[in-house]
């Protein structure tokens, strides 16, 4: 006998809950994001540039590109927590 159910992890998708590329990238991507990612990496140059190792001899703060990303990665998060309420 055959097996005319479909397992679970094959169930199909309707149409309407299905996205495209770039309707998750403009999730990924929304205005809050792009700002939160400029904030953070001039956060992160700023970092750098008054904070950052004098020297030269610490190995990860006198790379400003270490601070710019890790100025982004924060600013992106941030701005990830920042949602709009929705109405009722």
């Amino acid at each position: 006998m055959e097996n005319t159910e479909t397992p679970q992890s094959e169930t199909p998708i309707p149409e309407k809950q299905k996205k495209t590329f770039s309707e998750r990238l403009r999730d990924a991507f929304r205005l809050r994001h792009i700002i939160g990612l400029a904030i953070g990496g001039i956060g992160g140059f700023l970092y750098y540039f008054y904070v950052g190792c004098a020297t030269g001899s610490c190995g990860l703060k006198a790379n400003p590109f270490y601070d710019i990303g890790l100025g982004l990665l924060l600013g992106y998060l941030v701005a990830d927590m920042i949602k709009k309420k929705k109405e009722k």
